[in-house]
């Protein structure tokens, strides 16, 4: 089966035709064989970490990319409205805020840092709901107003608990994956 440039003509006949092929047309031609070469064994010239951007990795780049926007806008409207009935539990909101914006963008790059860099959110954001969690049932004082994470997330259907783990879980198989590859 023959290859068509991208002109609509063999490449066989770009290679082969010496009265219009200069050097660089040639170079070009060599190194599409060569990545040719590389996609027919399965290489790539994408990062083995671009893997974050396929099957689960979008689903759960989408979740991210929502829990960011829904945390920002809460936790800006209670730091501006109403700092002073709840400042830790409005505190926390803007810091889980963060930390999913940070995940997002992280999830969205792809590389090696952006990779450990979503790692390290994950595990952030999981000891986070752990430790609020915790918090609000032994001091409920402290959290007159719930955060994101207050009560485990039980106010968003206790996703903010099970986010990080499905993150993790991806990103440490797309990890695997990217070292044997």
């Amino acid at each position: 089966m023959t290859r068509r440039n991208r002109f609509g003509g063999d490449s066989a006949d770009d290679a082969n035709s010496a009265g219009s092929a200069n050097a660089a047309g040639n170079a070009k031609s060599a190194g599409d064989a060569d990545s040719t070469a590389a996609s027919a064994r399965g290489q790539t010239g994408r990062s083995p970490f671009s893997a974050m951007h396929t099957g689960p990795g979008r689903a759960l780049t989408a979740v991210y990319g929502v829990f960011a926007l829904s945390a920002t806008a809460r936790a800006g409207y209670q730091l501006i409205r109403e700092f002073d009935v709840a400042p830790i539990a409005y505190s926390l909101s803007a810091f889980a805020a963060v930390i999913y914006i940070l995940a997002t963008v992280c999830l969205v790059i792809g590389n090696r840092v952006s990779h450990r860099i979503a790692v390290a959110a994950c595990a952030i954001e999981f000891l986070g709901v752990i430790v609020v969690g915790i918090l609000s049932h032994t001091h409920p004082e402290d959290f007159a107003k719930p955060s994101v994470w207050s009560n485990f997330g039980s106010g968003y259907g206790y996703i903010p608990l099970l986010l990080p783990l499905i993150g993790l879980w991806w990103l440490l198989r797309v990890g695997r994956r990217a070292s044997r590859g």
